[in-house]
């Protein structure tokens, strides 16, 4: 397989041969299909996935209408295929009881055959990061990791982002010096050292951009979610990273918090609240622009996230590229370089123009675009275009992994593929 292989852009997700289908007895019943990835050589693996009926890009504006009660005007349609989405999946008319059952048997489902990938079993899994832009429950993680079989002592932490979610989960678990980790009690990277952990996103934006009436946040968004089993500093090894936060003042992507945050912004501090919500549970929770008229979502539009995402964006993959190379000339490893860029799929055009902006600053990353039937599925697309590449690593490969999102959060970091033994 080569790396830059992308799946077949027309190709419906629960068509394709390797997806394991079922339904999930809630409401009409609801489809969901999830996808194995297992990684021999480097003891890495995991498992992706979705739920709910599926919308191409033709069959999407009747749903929207349906869902608004009004017709979707020819100006009011995104041209999605050029943003890289063909379809994504929904799920409507259920309660927030009926969800909640739903997100957390899929979120289970998902869990135990992430640590199958592994060949673990849920009880030998010792750390659950868990990104979710959007939580349905405050213990969502507590519960989902209770559902899934993973023990009651494995250290679980709940991380709210936005887009960045899961990739800043990852980073918490890899990076002793994240400023995270320094204000907890402990250090989550060093208490997970040489674990067996799973980080996943697990997003169900159906739910949550059908409490908006925001017309372009109904096109782009759909449910998803993906989920790996590494060991930190064996099968996954931290090299460099960076975080970086700056408050999205103007709200051009503004989101409603649907989980604990003292919403108190303070000159010099973090917007980033670290707390614990349990025994062995944890929380890191970011500060985001609310809606002003109390809906879920706000956006100012697909070239407001250009503009938001691009600029701060090449500037933090440029740090850490350039930090990565210092390191490997430190090292002596000249010969060395990132093999590809494991990037946040928000839309085709920002990770095109970040490519093309460092590309002239002389840094060539390879950034492909490999989820077009998903739609943007937030913190779960940096975990499902990982398990994607996956089959093409090969241990000692060096990888760089760019999250970001809605407050405006960033973690990017390059890691190394370790090898299983």
């Amino acid at each position: 397989m080569d790396i830059n292989e992308a799946v077949d852009p027309q190709e419906q997700f629960f068509q394709r041969p390797g997806v394991e289908l079922d339904e999930i007895p809630i409401g009409e019943g609801v489809p969901i299909g999830i996808e194995m990835v297992s990684h021999p050589g480097s003891g890495i693996g995991g498992a992706y996935g979705t739920w709910g009926k599926e919308y191409d890009n033709a069959s999407l504006f009747n749903f929207i209408a349906g869902a608004l009660g009004k017709p979707i005007e020819k100006e009011e349609q995104m041209d999605l295929s050029s943003l890289g989405f063909v379809s994504r999946h929904h799920t409507s008319g259920l309660s927030d009881a009926e969800q909640l059952e739903l997100e957390t048997d899929f979120g289970a489902r998902l869990l135990r055959a992430a640590a199958h990938a592994c060949g673990w079993e849920p009880q030998e899994v010792q750390g659950l990061l868990l990104g979710t832009s959007a939580p349905i429950a405050n213990d969502f993680t507590h519960r989902v990791a209770s559902r899934a079989g993973i023990p009651d002592e494995a250290l679980k932490v709940s991380v709210h982002k936005a887009c960045d979610s899961s990739v800043g989960g990852l980073h918490l678990a890899l990076n002793p010096s994240l400023s995270e980790n320094m204000r907890l009690k402990i250090n989550i990277a060093r208490e997970l050292w040489g674990k067996k952990i799973l980080v996943s996103g697990l997003e169900g934006l159906s739910r949550f951009v059908q409490r908006s009436r925001d017309i372009f946040a109904y096109q782009l968004f759909g449910n998803g979610a993906g989920a790996i089993g590494v060991i930190p500093g064996k099968t996954l090894k931290f090299l460099v990273g960076k975080v970086y936060e700056t408050f999205d003042e103007q709200g051009v992507l503004a989101v409603h918090m649907t989980y604990p945050h003292s919403g108190k912004k303070a000159e010099g501090q973090s917007l980033v609240e670290v707390t614990e919500a349990g025994r062995d549970e944890y929380r890191v929770a970011g500060l985001m622009n609310e809606p002003q008229d109390g809906s879920s979502i706000n956006m100012a539009g697909p070239m407001g996230m250009v503009k938001l995402f691009v600029r701060s964006g090449v500037q933090i993959v440029r740090e850490v590229y350039l930090n990565y190379r210092g390191l490997m000339d430190e090292l002596g490893h000249f010969e060395k370089n990132i093999r590809v860029s494991i990037v946040h799929h928000a839309n085709k055009k920002i990770n095109a123009l970040k490519a093309k902006h460092l590309e002239n600053e002389g840094i060539q990353l390879s950034m492909p675009w490999i989820l077009s039937e998903f739609g943007n599925v937030s913190a779960a697309s940096n975990m499902i275009a990982f398990l994607r590449q996956l089959p093409a690593f090969t241990p000692g490969d060096h990888i760089l992994i760019d999250g970001f999102g809605a407050g405006t959060y960033y973690d990017v970091l390059a890691v190394e593929i370790g090898e299983a033994g």
